[in-house]
């Protein structure tokens, strides 16, 4: 047996089996798709309904995992009417969880989230940061959402086993330990930023985010503890976004702005 597959168990119980605080809900295609492809996940139990396991037999093959066949109304038994489980449904152990050492040891970006508590933006920013390639997104281990639920995994889309998802206690004592330790500079975004950030910013090898919660924004300790405050280019009547897509945004700007200086630095 392959070593991805003593990293699985078969499915045991059913649907109506209690969640465990140790294990995780993911649902969704393309969720359970990437946990299936990730060998350091350990599935617990699976349940497909007839379609879904049609959709996703080589990979529950190739994880040496049988999932339960179900009708779709016990998994919205299970999970609500709400949840848009397309036919599949995981119990599975947490990933292992980073440190802030482990994703800030070499260069790249960093995401910090400031007491930002929707499960829905959070999923969409791991989403975002995945597309991107950003080294890991970091958040408060109080003030944010539980993984247990599924609905960050869900609105994560599988990014959520891609990205390294790091909870610190204190985020203030974290951007310290990442500009004293680790040579990161600290940029903050908000809507009344000092300076803009776009696609000509000169963007260093080394950079974190810091990104503030719905409505609040950042937290004034937190914009203490930047280097800088910068906005995005925004010039219509509303110049504040949902936090996910401003996320996207100055992703997309960081990227542009860091691949042109590395340009430049090629021709010159």
């Amino acid at each position: 047996m392959s070593d991805k597959r003593e990293n699985r168990k078969k499915h045991r119980g059913g649907c109506s089996s209690p969640l465990a605080e140790s294990e995780e809900l993911l649902y969704g295609i393309h969720t359970v798709r990437e946990a299936l492809n990730n060998p350091a996940r350990r599935v617990l139990r699976a349940f497909a309904t007839k379609n879904a396991l049609d959709r996703l037999e080589r990979d529950f093959r190739a994880a040496g995992i049988t999932p339960e066949v179900v009708l779709p109304k016990e998994l919205t038994r299970r999970l609500g009417e709400d949840a848009v489980h397309q036919g599949v449904l995981l119990f599975a152990e947490p990933l292992p969880e980073p440190t802030l050492a482990d994703v800030a040891a070499g260069p790249g970006i960093l995401l910090l989230l400031d007491q930002v508590t929707d499960p829905h933006n959070i999923g969409a920013i791991l989403r975002s940061a995945c597309a991107f390639g950003v080294r890991g997104v970091i958040t408060t281990r109080r003030h944010a959402p539980a993984l247990t639920s599924g609905v960050l995994a869900k609105a994560a889309s599988g990014a959520l086993e891609h990205v390294p998802l790091v909870r610190v206690t204190n985020l203030a004592r974290a951007m310290d330990e990442l500009a004293r330790d680790f040579g990161y500079p600290l940029w903050g975004l908000d809507s009344d930023g000092e300076a803009v950030l776009d696609c000509a910013t000169e963007v260093p090898e080394r950079i974190a985010l810091v990104l503030g919660a719905e409505g609040k924004g950042l937290r004034l300790k937190t914009r203490e503890h930047c280097d800088m405050i910068l906005r995005l280019d925004m010039p219509g009547a509303i110049r504040s976004l949902n936090v996910s897509n401003a996320a996207a945004i100055a992703l997309f700007a960081l990227h542009q702005g860091r691949r042109k200086h590395e340009e430049a630095i090629n021709e010159g």
